[in-house]
């Protein structure tokens, strides 16, 4: 059963919506990071990870939801569900402006839908303990994997070096807007693995395997990218590349997500200490893609 959960901080809880974007891709390079083909890629990993990985999220909320007996946390989590649905269709809407660009993605999105469709998928299992288990356990990993889109969230919500590099305006805000409603609903993961299981070893242990599983695909994205770029003779990703680019601070730093490991494992964590939801907030009352939509729907111009 659960263990006592770590308190939230009471001022970062909100009423989480799902909100109406609008991008146009028609004006982003290839290399939106200008002369930074190794960020750009790294950062367009996201467009092949998201949209399957969102997807799974989805469905397995959908089958704790009769698990859920706390009617705040259960409109969370349907709040929850309706924000991730709406990042899972903004990436994907990505994807064929990079065909266009020559950089065809659907090789690298095939084997990332085999890793969440079937390797993480429903398993057939007899009803009771087996499946309770293996439904736990995707919980589990949901929360580990929130805690990394979170962290990557606040760094993208304060990532002035992009700024300063000029990065594309419609990309920038893409990761932004997705970013900052990652911070906003930061702690339900978290406190749905807690209210349902919140078992310390699975807590652990399924860190484990979300970070292995993130770092491998992610590598392998970066890859991809990086050697079927058709504006690069021989390209190649690197950690030292990474490295580099975490110093410039065109990428996350290499010892801010080192850090980031132990605050998760503590027996304290909350996710709710970390980043600022006012910030997201903020941000989301002035994103160009939200107000562009909004636009749209009232019919303003």
């Amino acid at each position: 059963m659960s263990n006592t959960q770590p308190a939230a901080v009471a001022s970062e809880r909100t009423e989480l919506r799902a909100r109406k974007v609008s991008f146009a891709w028609e004006r982003t390079p290839l290399h939106w990071v200008p002369g930074d083909p190794f960020s750009t890629h790294t950062m367009n990993v996201l467009h092949l990870l998201l949209p399957a990985g969102e997807r799974w999220f989805i469905h397995v909320y959908r089958q704790v939801l009769p698990y859920i007996h706390d009617e705040q946390l259960r409109r969370d989590v349907i709040g929850f569900i309706g924000q991730e649905a709406v990042h899972s269709q903004a990436h994907d809407d990505v994807l064929p402006h990079l065909k266009k660009l020559g950089l065809d993605p659907t090789p690298y999105t095939a084997q990332v839908d085999w890793f969440f469709e079937k390797l993480l998928g429903d398993r057939t299992l007899p009803p009771g303990r087996a499946r309770r288990w293996w439904l736990m356990e995707r919980v589990a990993i949901i929360a580990a994997i929130e805690h990394y889109t979170a962290f990557l969230g606040d760094w993208i919500l304060n990532s002035e070096a992009l700024d300063r590099k000029g990065a594309d305006p419609t990309m920038l805000d893409l990761l932004r807007w997705h970013g900052a409603e990652e911070v906003e609903h930061r702690s339900v993961a978290f406190e749905v693995f807690m209210h349902v299981d919140g078992g310390y070893r699975r807590r652990v242990r399924t860190w484990g395997l979300a970070f292995s599983a993130l770092v491998f695909l992610w590598q392998r994205g970066v890859r991809f990218f990086m050697e079927n770029d058709p504006s690069l003779l021989d390209g190649k990703a690197s950690f030292k590349a990474f490295y580099d680019s975490g110093k410039r601070g065109t990428l996350p730093s290499t010892p801010a997500l080192l850090r980031s490991i132990p605050r998760y494992l503590s027996h304290s964590y909350h996710p709710s200490q970390e980043g600022s939801t006012a910030q997201a907030l903020d941000y989301l009352a002035h994103s160009p893609a939200a107000l562009a939509a909004e636009a749209r729907t009232t019919g303003t111009h």
